[in-house]
C-alpha cells in the first residue's frame, strides 16, 4: 500500500472549493494512553477537523511549548513506541478514510530507518510527514523515499525565512507548506498578528503548494483570522489542553476535542 497524499490534496482542495481555510488539527500519539490517543484523534475528525497530524513524542521538542512537552512526557512515560504512532495512524485513517500525517522531529526517523519508516508509514495509510527541524540541504534521502512511497513531505517555514531561503523550501516540498506564524514555540496566544498574514503573503509568491497556518491559534476568532489569509488552520496545543484539563476523565476529554473541533470549522468558514 502507498500513503495518501492524494487524500491530503483532496482536503485542501476540497476546503478551498467550500471558500474556506481547511481544519488541521495536531495531537500526540500516546496521549493519554495509545488507546486514548487514537480515540482523541477520531474525536477531533468527528468535530469537524479535515486533516490531523499525529505528533511522535520526542525528549527534546524544541519547537513546543510547555503544554505539548507535558503531553509528549506522559506519552514517553508510557513507554509510547514509533509502533504506538504508526498504529495510530493506522486506525485514525482506516475509522474515517480522512488523510493523517506525522508530525516528527526528524532524529527518531533517522534512528528507525529512513526507508523503513516511509515504508510503514504509507503502509498505514499516512499521507505523510511534518519535518521541523530538517532542513532541506539534508532531506533528499527522505524526499526519494517519501515520493515513491506517496507520502507527502511538509517543510516548515518562519517569518525570519528570506525570500531565497521560502523558494528553496517551497521547492522541495509536497503536500502543503506549514508556515509558523511567529518566532518561538507552540502554544495558545491572544492574538496571532500580522507577520503571519505577511508569511503567507510572501511564500505564495514562491509556490502553488497550500500555505497553512500553525502556532498560537486557539479558538473560533482566531482561526477565522487566520482563515482570511491562509489555506489552513493547524491547531494543536488547544486540542491537547482540553485533554489535559479532563484530569484523566478520558470521555469528557473526548468531549471536550470534538467540541473545539466543531468550534474551529465553524470559525474557518467565516474567514475574518
Amino acid at each position: 500500500m502507498s500513503g495518501t497524499i492524494e487524500l491530503l490534496q483532496e482536503a485542501l482542495a476540497h476546503a478551498k472549493a467550500e471558500n474556506r481555510a481547511a481544519l488541521i488539527a495536531y495531537l500526540p500519539a500516546g496521549f493519554p494512553t495509545v488507546d486514548g490517543g487514537i480515540e482523541a484523534v477520531k474525536a477531533a475528525f468527528d468535530g469537524g477537523a479535515d486533516i490531523v497530524e499525529v505528533g511522535l513524542p520526542h525528549s527534546d521538542p524544541v519547537l513546543d511549548g510547555p503544554v505539548i512537552q507535558t503531553a509528549d512526557d506522559i506519552a514517553l512515560k508510557n513507554g509510547v513506541r514509533i509502533a504506538d504512532v504508526l498504529r495510530t495512524v493506522r486506525e485514525a485513517h482506516a475509522a474515517t478514510g480522512k488523510p493523517v500525517l506525522v508530525m516528527t522531529y526528524w532524529n527518531p526517523v533517522d534512528r528507525y530507518g529512513v526507508e523503513r519508516f516511509a515504508a510503514e508509514l504509507a503502509e498505514a495509510g499516512g499521507a505523510g510527514c511534518i519535518l521541523p527541524d530538517l532542513p532541506v540541504e539534508e532531506s533528499e534521502g527522505w524526499r526519494k523515499a517519501a515520493e515513491q512511497h506517496g507520502l507527502a513531505t511538509v517543510f516548515v517555514v518562519a517569518p525570519s525565512s528570506r525570500d531565497e531561503r521560502l523558494a528553496r523550501i517551497t521547492a522541495a516540498g509536497s503536500g502543503f507548506v506549514y508556515a509558523a506564524s511567529l518566532m518561538g514555540v507552540t502554544g495558545t496566544r491572544a492574538s496571532v498578528g500580522e507577520q503571519a498574514g505577511e508569511l503567507v503573503r510572501r511564500t505564495r509568491a514562491t509556490t502553488e503548494l497550500p500555505v497553512c497556518v500553525g502556532l498560537g491559534v486557539s479558538n473560533a476568532v482566531q482561526a477565522a483570522e487566520v482563515a482570511a489569509f491562509a489555506d489552513g488552520v493547524i491547531v494543536g496545543s488547544a486540542f491537547v489542553k482540553r485533554i489535559l484539563d479532563a484530569e484523566g476523565d478520558e470521555a469528557a476529554g473526548l468531549a471536550a476535542v470534538r467540541a473545539l473541533a466543531a468550534e474551529l470549522a465553524e470559525g474557518v468558514r467565516k474567514r475574518g
